[in-house]
């Protein structure tokens, strides 16, 4: 197809991704540049897209090239030193920073399914993931585009926005605030869409609404940009030079080290929770201020959480409980009051909010399957979430930790 070489490229700014790409890559860059990295493209959902992916490949090529001759303006670079837990010689280097072409590879396979390979420092390959699902998700969805769909579109975001001004209204009866989050970059309908539901939440339920993991936007709204680690920085840890049973420790430990105190929200699903609360001892416990669920039942790791704590005598009512999988309002409210006496609790939302329009969203995912070299997994406690490129490796990796086969899962 022909592409509008004159039209903007769709990611505008170096900022307009999610905040844990920024907080990850200070540790990466203070703690271990030298490790490379290897992540791979899944879309979950191939046989349900509306057409395939593989035909949005020429458009993709010419986004990525625009996308790497970006590179961060001085107001963004001063907006980024603002920011307590961001040190100053991260600013320095993402002032020369600027992400490089030959490191990201795009082809089409047989069944026109697209595939994306990055291959390089992790300095560099970390930073793209945001970018190029962001890119993928505005070319699909501007192909089935009408004035239907967004008026659809609109219409559930009044009705969320009714629903959370009637939830700010119910939140003074119980213990503790309720509190949301947009978490939608990745899959988001568009940049300007996104932004238009953050704004209109907001204003629907300022006491409720309080951020977005997206640092562009929340710059430009003047909102609480959220986020600390994601599942590749634990899974890094898999080929770092410590034993692969200690691995979640030492990233938590050089987490604790970069931060001191600040984005103290640790991630619990890399080999599961189980596995996870098996080192999350009384050290990290009274260190991190809480827990972040991203799969698996929700109230059945919530109450593992509880009785975790209460086994460490920690008062729960201290602690925060963030969920962000799967969630729309509802549920976020369902599991608020389920577990507001016992804990703090926040919710982040992501496709129910930003990719809402009566379609079908893409479920789509940039993976680190290698790091150094060796191969790196996730097991979730999802099935179908579970991430790998290497079936040994993952038998291995169950095997450390002594995770049975007790939810069926594949890599995928």
């Amino acid at each position: 197809m022909t592409i509008d070489t004159n039209r903007p490229p769709i990611i505008q700014s170096l900022l307009d991704t999610d905040l844990y790409k920024f907080t990850m890559l200070q540790v990466v860059l203070h703690q271990f540049p030298q490790a490379t990295g290897v992540y791979e493209f899944r879309c979950r959902n191939n046989h349900e897209t509306a057409y395939p992916l593989g035909e949005i490949l020429e458009e993709l090529d010419w986004e990525l090239d625009r996308l790497c001759q970006m590179k961060f303006t001085e107001d963004e670079l001063q907006y980024l030193r603002s920011l307590r837990f961001i040190k100053s010689d991260f600013v320095d280097y993402m002032e020369l920073f600027q992400l490089k072409r030959r490191f990201i590879k795009t082809s089409v396979d047989d069944n026109q399914y697209l595939n994306i390979r990055i291959e390089g420092p992790i300095i560099q390959a970390m930073f793209f993931e945001i970018f190029v699902l962001s890119i993928v998700n505005e070319l699909y969805f501007h192909r089935l585009e009408s004035p239907e769909i967004l008026a659809e579109g609109e219409r559930r975001l009044q009705a969320k926005a009714e629903l959370i001004h009637h939830y700010a209204d119910e939140q003074h009866h119980y213990n503790s605030p309720f509190v949301v989050s947009d978490f939608g970059t990745r899959r988001r309908y568009r940049y300007s869409w996104q932004k238009h539901v953050i704004k209109t939440l907001h204003e629907a339920a300022p006491g409720v609404f309080r951020g977005t993991s997206n640092v562009h936007i929340a710059k430009e709204l003047n909102l609480i940009p959220i986020g600390t680690m994601a599942h590749e920085f634990l899974q890094a840890f898999q080929a770092l030079d410590v034993r692969l049973r200690d691995f979640q420790k030492a990233a938590l430990e050089a987490w604790v080290h970069e931060y001191r105190g600040d984005l103290g929200i640790a991630l619990t699903d890399v080999v599961g929770m189980d596995a996870f609360l098996c080192d999350f001892d009384l050290y990290f416990a009274k260190l991190f201020d809480g827990l972040r669920h991203d799969s698996g039942d929700p109230y059945i790791w919530g109450e593992k959480a509880y009785t975790h704590y209460q086994k460490l005598k920690i008062d729960t009512r201290t602690k925060m409980l963030t969920f962000s999988d799967s969630l729309d309002l509802q549920r976020a409210w369902d599991l608020y009051i389920h577990f507001n006496s016992r804990f703090k609790t926040s919710f982040g939302i992501g496709t129910n909010f930003t990719n809402d329009m009566g379609l079908t969203p893409l479920n789509i995912v940039l993976k680190l399957v290698e790091c150094n070299g060796q191969s790196v997994a996730k097991i979730s406690d999802s099935p179908g979430k579970t991430m790998t490129d290497n079936s040994t490796f993952l038998a291995y990796l169950r095997q450390v930790f002594n995770i049975t086969d007790k939810i069926s899962v594949k890599p995928d």
